[in-house]
């Protein structure tokens, strides 16, 4: 009984020793991953906070179509409603928080397409700013979460590389979620004329 114990006591120093006592690079990984989630928020966040400002712009156009207006106005309420908890980023989670988006994502295309119909207000510099903000937003809302992505897979990785995968389970680290494409981003929009 004595001797098993001696050699599980050297089996955990052996691994912990080769593993250069990773709990600490495990606990930077899982740091870095909670605060790219913080800044994909941000970026979610600047997105929906440019919208009350365009929808109010376009309110101003009389013959525009209100059931745009209010799916873009739901969207937007729906997504800021969907909070994810950085210590628990699995892929549900993310999948959730991303279908909310996606979906204010696609009201806004529609308010967009819409707004052709609208030559004078195509042609208002309020309404001009904030489509060049709203697509800088995009352009951001991209960027990080490719970052978010990364930090990801190297936190991903870590935990479930040997011998850090045992370190990892006796700690409690478990792997967190990535962003996925949309569902038919494998295929070309067909284009007719």
């Amino acid at each position: 009984m004595k001797r098993t114990s001696l050699i599980i006591i050297a089996l955990v120093v052996v691994v912990l020793g080769l593993s250069g006592c990773g709990y600490n690079s495990m606990v930077k990984l899982d740091e870095q991953v909670s605060s790219q989630w913080a800044q994909v928020e941000n970026v979610y966040q600047r997105r929906a906070d440019l919208i009350p400002n365009l929808v109010n712009t376009v309110k101003g156009y009389a013959n525009f179509e209100k059931d745009v207006l209010t799916a873009v106005t739901e969207a937007r309420s729906k997504a800021t409603s969907v909070n994810v908890d950085p210590s628990k980023l699995s892929p549900e989670s993310i999948q959730q928080f991303q279908q909310a988006q996606g979906q204010l994502s696609s009201a806004l295309s529609r308010l967009l397409v819409v707004v052709e119909k609208y030559p004078d207000l195509k042609a208002n510099q309020n309404f001009l700013e904030l489509q060049a903000q709203l697509e800088g937003t995009e352009n951001r809302i991209t960027v990080e979460r490719n970052k978010f992505n990364e930090v990801t897979q190297q936190y991903n990785t870590k935990i479930r590389t040997f011998p850090n995968n045992i370190m990892a389970s006796m700690f409690g680290f478990d792997k967190k979620g990535y962003f996925q494409a949309e569902a038919g981003a494998d295929k070309a929009p067909e284009v007719q004329f």
